[in-house]
């Protein structure tokens, strides 16, 4: 192992094991054309991108016209916060939420040599610029998205793909959108009520909604492109084809874009585990994309060490080997360490040291905590381009 980011994941038994990520098995396909698919072991559990979409039907709030070939409009509802409500309140609310947010979701159709991919985006501008996950465009030649309660598709085109945080950006030629509102960044808590909107399983109609809560907050999953961090996990109902959907809050803002579930196997049981990229990642990223799109090319960090989970039941990942001349040789980084953060973040296993490494950007300096003799020791770190 070389370094952080190029470090194969392990399974819970901490077996060297293939990398989960892959898109979930496709919705049964109502054509001929397969589906891009697949599916991979992490943590005892299949862990798959959920290629595909989430929506939600919101029988009678939301009003529009058939057909045409700008996005519908809906009655103005208002969403507020929860507090002892009914049942039949909290209903109401979540039909609010998805009325509110209903303008800015979009299917989004990728074809690819493989077959083609169904998901789910969201408006960011109101001149054409939709998030979707990098998973569900990825190799396609042919893009197109639609809003609801269109009858036509649009096309569109992949400005930019950041396949390690599995965020992509679409450009669709239209003005006048409605883009959603991003949840402040640390406005998140555990317990906090969401909504999950996007078209599931290719369904026939409009989208389809689910609510739930945030079940944590910071969460990091093996891809198969390294590692996803700043997760939210949520027990909303996530299937495949919410990709590059919304996790919103109750006051109608954008709190996650839905990526991942875990599955149960032979050995697990798992209900209900579903993730969505945090708005401050989304908001970290995002500007990247952009750059990307005007050109501008993103290398990303590299520490030079190799690392392993720990088995003792601590959090934090162990250092098993660092290259000579490295950012962390040069930092005091030994074989033995336990890093337990990247500045001021918590490093919970061998995949969160991956994801922190490889946001990083060449020539930042990163400051590292590490466990070393029963001692805490704080080192810093000038990252250089991972090649």
């Amino acid at each position: 192992m070389t370094d952080a980011s190029d470090t194969p994941m392990q399974t819970a038994d901490g077996a060297a094991g293939t990398p989960a990520g892959t898109p979930l098995p496709p919705p049964p396909p109502r054509h001929q054309g397969g589906r891009r698919s697949g599916a991979a072991v992490a943590l005892g559990a299949v862990l798959g991108l959920v290629a595909g979409a989430v929506s939600g039907a919101v029988a009678g709030t939301m009003l529009g016209r058939d057909g045409g070939s700008s996005p519908v409009e809906f009655e103005a509802v208002q969403v507020g916060e929860t507090s002892g409500e009914t049942p039949a309140e909290t209903s109401t609310q979540v039909a609010a939420v998805a009325n509110s947010i209903a303008r800015s979701v979009v299917m989004v159709w990728g074809e690819a040599d493989a077959g083609i991919s169904t998901g789910t985006g969201v408006v960011m501008s109101s001149n054409g610029d939709i998030l979707t996950n990098a998973h569900v465009v990825e190799d396609a030649t042919v893009v197109r998205i639609r809003f609801m309660f269109e009858t036509e598709p649009r096309d569109a085109e992949v400005l930019a793909s950041d396949p390690g945080n599995d965020l992509a950006l679409l450009r669709v030629a239209a003005t006048g959108l409605a883009p959603a509102t991003l949840a402040e960044p640390g406005s998140v808590r555990i317990g906090d009520p969401v909504v999950a909107i996007g078209y599931a399983l290719d369904l026939d109609g409009g989208p389809t909604v689910t609510s739930g809560i945030v079940s944590a907050i910071n969460r990091t999953i093996p891809s198969g492109d390294g590692a996803l961090d700043s997760l939210i996990q949520t027990d909303a109902a996530i299937s495949s084809g919410n990709s590059g959907g919304p996790l919103v809050n109750l006051r109608g803002e954008v709190v996650g874009i839905n990526t991942a579930v875990y599955r149960g196997d032979l050995q697990s049981a798992v209900n209900n585990v579903g993730f969505a990229i945090s708005s401050e990642e989304i908001l970290s990223v995002l500007p990247q994309l952009r750059a990307q799109a005007r050109g501008e090319v993103r290398t990303e960090g590299f520490l030079g060490v190799g690392v392993e989970r720990r088995s003792d039941g601590g959090q934090g990942a162990i250092i098993t080997s660092v290259q000579p001349d490295s950012p962390a040789d040069e930092a005091g980084i030994v074989t033995g360490d336990v890093v337990l953060s990247v500045d001021g973040a918590p490093i919970d296993g061998q995949i969160g040291l991956v994801a922190a490494i490889r946001d990083g950007s060449p020539g930042q300096v990163v400051e590292i905590v590490i466990l070393r003799d029963g001692e805490r020791v704080t080192l810093t770190a000038t990252l250089v381009a991972r090649k």
